[in-house]
């Protein structure tokens, strides 16, 4: 599932074809349409240019002249450049051509998909809704976001009003790191595991961006959580599995008491 590290991946893929004008956008399936038509969808962007484009989360924007392209992967999105003659995947579901070729978004399951904001203060007004980016919490904001919530500490992680960008595998990832499990009530932590949290999301959302994905290495939660009998990378413990906001959730016993 593509979350912030992924998002920034693609924001980068978007980057490399700032200034470039928009030749034709096909729409293969409007079931990943939000809020627009296929025709005004072409017909609002062709000839127009991307401008830099910006990340909030897991939501990808661009300036197109006025107008504001949003993009929101849900849980199998893509966006990847590719040239015009290679053949399209079958879940390519959007696809903007430009001169050396084709940007396309490409998503299996459709449960989010691409609008198109009439301009940067529509765009504010959605991305309001939302809480502050991960990368950019401070550590006495993320206090302040814990401080009296009742709910799990993984709940609020996945909250996206609360902060913007965590996934499952980050949340989990983060936690393990903190020595936090991530089942107990965000209220109880006390300032010490406060700060290991924040600094653990700090970490691991660094190396993840670097790498364009929550890296599936041996050495974190991510890389191990999967595998039968799968035990922790750190002590070697049998890892734990529950549920928070519905989701999988891995945990160690003995490094997250």
């Amino acid at each position: 599932m593509p979350e912030l590290p992924d998002v920034e991946g693609f924001r980068r893929v978007l980057a490399a074809h700032t200034g470039e004008p928009i030749e034709r956008v096909t729409v293969r399936d409007a079931g990943v349409l939000r809020g627009v038509g296929a025709r005004r969808l072409d017909a609002a962007l062709r000839g127009r240019r991307f401008g830099a484009p910006r990340r909030h989360g897991k939501r990808l924007l661009a300036p197109v002249g006025g107008p504001v392209l949003m993009l929101h992967f849900g849980m199998t999105g893509s966006l990847t450049w590719h040239p015009a003659d290679e053949p399209r995947h079958r879940h390519d579901r959007v696809v903007w051509r430009l001169p050396g070729g084709e940007l396309r978004y490409r998503d299996m399951r459709k449960l989010q998909g691409v609008r198109l904001l009439k301009d940067e203060a529509q765009a504010e007004d959605v991305l309001g809704a939302l809480g502050p980016d991960a990368s950019e919490v401070s550590r006495g904001e993320l206090a302040a976001l814990l401080a009296g919530r009742r709910a799990r500490l993984k709940s609020v992680l996945l909250d996206q009003s609360a902060i913007a960008g965590l996934g499952n595998l980050l949340a989990d990832e983060i936690c393990w790191r903190a020595r936090v499990r991530p089942l107990r009530a965000a209220r109880e932590l006390d300032d010490a595991e406060g700060a290991a949290l924040h600094r653990a999301m700090r970490r691991v959302l660094r190396d993840s961006i670097e790498a364009g994905r929550v890296p599936p290495r041996g050495t974190w939660l991510t890389g191990v959580r999967d595998e039968p009998g799968a035990a922790c990378p750190r002590c070697g413990t049998a890892l734990a599995r529950g549920r928070a906001s519905g989701r999988t959730t891995v945990w160690c016993p003995h490094c997250q008491p």
